[in-house]
């Protein structure tokens, strides 16, 4: 089985290109946990808050691999998790480095406008971009492999799409 992460800062097409993979691939997916969170909690992210929706998002990632789907769409993880905890506090607890990893990340730079949707925080271009080079700080310091995805709308799909094609077994 082959896991791809969909990670980065906020409103960079993430969800959104997942959801379309989905629909027209029906490719198998692990949803944003942390946005499901958000939008029946609220946005208090406090530390125990963040352990709690990286665990969350693990235990969803478990029980779509444990059908063992070829190829798995995670729509983030806990990695992603830690980038916000450094964002809101300043450090990243261990735990958060430990869960298991996926095979490759798809790392989407903050080049398309941010769009506020009630969950987003972090929306001025000095925050987004400190932001997204926490994600990508991650990323590095969990020595995952990853692939940047940048551009238009129209050019993130396409060379998403050529990397599912590479990665796919």
């Amino acid at each position: 089985m082959i896991r791809i992460c969909f990670h980065g800062a906020e409103s960079t097409g993430k969800s959104v290109l997942i959801g379309k993979l989905v629909r027209e691939l029906g490719l198998p997916s692990v949803p944003e946990f942390g946005r499901e969170w958000a939008e029946t909690r609220g946005t208090d992210f406090t530390p125990a808050a963040l352990l709690e929706i990286a665990a969350g998002q693990d235990a969803a990632m478990r029980a779509a691999a444990a059908a063992a789907p070829p190829l798995l769409l995670l729509d983030t993880d806990p990695l992603m998790t830690a980038a916000w905890f450094a964002m809101l506090h300043g450090s990243v607890p261990p735990e958060l480095l430990g869960y298991e990893k996926a095979e490759h990340y798809l790392l989407f730079d903050p080049d398309v406008p941010w769009v506020a949707d009630g969950t987003r925080f972090f929306g001025t271009p000095e925050t987004r971009a400190r932001f997204a080079v926490l994600a990508e700080e991650m990323l590095v310091h969990a020595g995952v492999p990853f692939t940047r995805i940048g551009g238009t709308w129209a050019e993130r799909e396409a060379r998403v799409r050529s990397e599912i094609r590479r990665l796919s077994p």
